[in-house]
């Protein structure tokens, strides 16, 4: 096996590298901040917001994260120009560069995702928990922040650790569009060199530790956190 071409192309994977834990986090906590809207919304909501998240994370969960990519980055980036006086009065939008798409598209599969899981893990917090922060003249934001929230992330912590792993391993995908990830770059190289094991073990490598990092952060989370007993 060759490695040699490694020093010449490190910048390289370490931009692609840059970029794959850019979406990564960005999507994961935005995501998640929008999978609890959508998760009251189902909860508390009225019947047209219920509906629609409902349908949202239906929609998310039926249809492949390539095919929501391709959507956002051909479909919308292509469509604005073509109605009349968008060119005009809404160029930032229109010029936004691949990387924005693919933020946005992993941004909201992940919150399709997570929104369920979510609406799940608000339903299992026991009754009591909220009523006892209602008898002592909590707000219902100082519910949500305090005994809601916090007992429902406790309760998906486990679940919620898979799923940024799956966030991960989905961060290729955003190579079939002009973004240059740690999988573009490892394309770079397999083009320019004509190689193929060496970087894709490199990348797979990577991904690995990537992979076990993530692992101990929940890990370590987990034991941080007391241990609750639902009542």
């Amino acid at each position: 096996m060759r490695w040699d071409w490694v020093p010449d192309y490190a910048a390289a994977l370490a931009h692609g590298l840059f970029i794959t834990l850019l979406v990564l986090v960005v999507s994961v906590f935005l995501g998640f901040a929008l999978a609890v809207m959508l998760a009251l919304a189902q909860v508390r909501g009225g019947m047209i917001s219920s509906f629609i998240s409902k349908c949202f994370c239906n929609y998310i969960r039926g249809t492949p994260l390539l095919m929501q990519l391709y959507l956002l980055y051909y479909g919308v980036g292509s469509l604005f120009p073509l109605i009349p006086g968008v060119r005009e009065h809404l160029q930032w939008l229109v010029r936004l560069d691949a990387i924005y798409y693919v933020l946005m598209a992993f941004t909201l599969s992940f919150a399709g995702y997570e929104g369920e899981i979510m609406r799940g893990a608000f339903l299992a917090v026991p009754r009591g928990e909220l009523e006892a922060g209602e008898a002592i003249g909590m707000s219902g934001w100082q519910i949500l922040r305090r005994i809601w929230l916090p007992s429902a992330l406790y309760k998906v912590l486990p679940t919620l650790a898979g799923e940024v792993i799956g966030q991960l391993k989905s961060t290729p995908l955003a190579f079939t569009v002009p973004v240059m990830d740690l999988m573009g770059a490892a394309h770079k190289v397999m083009q320019d060199k004509y190689l193929i094991y060496e970087p894709l073990l490199l990348v797979a490598c990577i991904y690995l530790v990537l992979t076990w990092a993530i692992t101990s952060g929940f890990s370590l989370i987990e034991r941080q956190i007391p241990s609750r007993r639902s009542v």
